[in-house]
């Protein structure tokens, strides 16, 4: 098993919690914490239970399953065991009138459910103030998201193009791109925290398969296995001489991780057209990277770069159509879909040790999606890349 969370980066991240609540909610009395990737990243462990932290007393862990794989690997200092929500109301006494709870990720019956034994008057959020804590990431888990990074570049960079085959289907190239990964250190899921978002790797597509709509909230497409399971890529659509190769996945080691998007031309050039969209965006990329500096604020990022862009340039620029997303780049850590975004609306300046997938991708048609992504750390002399600097558009033979 994979190294414990360090006693101190647990207390360091619990106090920033208090302190960004203290700051955002000042009459706070009670938070709980459901979701998994949250309670990880407080108490180094993801079982089924909830994190119950008062503001004026030490938080609890409490654990309905399993309490012994708990305590196994969690340095947190009180871990308890339930049976249900009302063992863990008896143990924490009487129940303040507010509650802060995770609102994007618990169902309305689980709430109920807690509700019936913590009887609180009011529920308001806590999503923004976890998101904010867990956006600045520190030299323990930067240096975690180096080892992923390497991994990402290692198997993108240097081992996709010697996977491609004449008649290879694109799950086909999904299952060995996971495969690989996971013989390198992948932790095996890529996770988001977009309600909803299923992910076993990331887009797969043969040339215009990387324009096909998605649910999902990003530039690229994908047609995926069937309407049923939207994912990985199609069994049906195989690789011919001329596709272009769309690779975009995520790598993780220990619950974090990368982004990245890697390019291939099979077997012959693609379009002037194409190529030059392509090295726009790695331009943009480029651009967008050199300003990820301390005080600067996502927003401003993403004004600058958007109205120095062309307005032909613009057209299928972060998608296909009418299907352009409206952001640059995300941040990213324990899931690949974490705040801030580079996108307008985020004015809280960014801070060192935050880290963003910045992925500038334009869609061409008759081609498929072009672009680049890859992950970098916020430092003073602007973000520094730990995914690899690979322009893409590899030519494979």
């Amino acid at each position: 098993m994979e190294q414990k969370t360090p006693a101190s980066e647990l207390r360091d991240r619990m106090e920033r919690f208090r302190l960004r609540m203290e700051r955002d909610h000042p009459t706070w009395e009670f938070a709980a914490i459901f979701g998994r990737a949250n309670q990880f990243y407080l108490t180094g462990t993801m079982q089924d239970g909830v994190l119950l932290i008062p503001r004026d007393r030490e938080a609890v862990l409490w654990v309905r399953r399993s309490l012994e794989r708990a305590l196994d690997e969690s340095f947190f200092p009180d871990i308890r065991p339930m049976r249900s929500y009302r063992d863990a109301a008896a143990g924490m006494g009487a129940c303040p009138g507010v509650i802060h709870v995770e609102t994007e990720v618990v169902p309305l019956a689980l709430l109920e459910r807690f509700q019936k034994h913590f009887p609180c008057t009011e529920v308001r959020a806590l999503d923004l103030q976890a998101a904010m804590v867990r956006a600045k990431k520190s030299a323990y888990e930067l240096a975690i998201m180096e080892r992923a990074g390497r991994i990402h570049r290692r198997v993108l960079e240097d081992a996709v193009p010697g996977m491609l085959r004449e008649g290879m289907s694109e799950a086909e190239l999904g299952g060995e791109v996971f495969s690989r990964l996971v013989r390198e250190g992948h932790h095996g899921i890529t996770r988001f925290g977009m309600f909803g978002t299923e992910m076993v790797l990331g887009q797969f597509g043969f040339g215009e398969n990387s324009l096909y709509p998605t649910g999902f909230d990003g530039p690229g497409g994908c047609r995926g296995m069937a309407p049923g399971a939207p994912v990985l890529g199609s069994r049906d659509r195989t690789l011919r001489s001329g596709d272009l190769v769309f690779v975009d996945c995520g790598c993780g080691v220990q619950g974090y991780h990368t982004d990245k998007t890697v390019t291939y031309m099979f077997r012959g050039p693609v379009s002037e057209e194409a190529v030059e969209a392509h090295y726009r965006c790695v331009e943009v990329q480029d651009e967008t990277a050199s300003m990820l500096r301390p005080g600067v604020m996502p927003s401003e990022i993403y004004e600058t770069i958007l109205g120095g862009l062309d307005p032909a340039f613009l057209e299928n620029f972060m998608g296909y159509g009418n299907r352009r997303v409206q952001f640059l780049g995300h941040g990213i850590g324990l899931a690949v879909d974490e705040a801030p975004a580079i996108a307008r609306g985020f004015d809280e300046p960014l801070e060192e040790g935050m880290v963003f997938a910045i992925e500038p991708k334009k869609g061409v048609r008759g081609v498929g999606m072009v672009g680049i992504e890859n992950t970098f750390v916020v430092t003073r002399g602007g973000g520094r890349c730990i995914t690899g600097k690979n322009a893409g558009l590899v030519p494979v033979e």
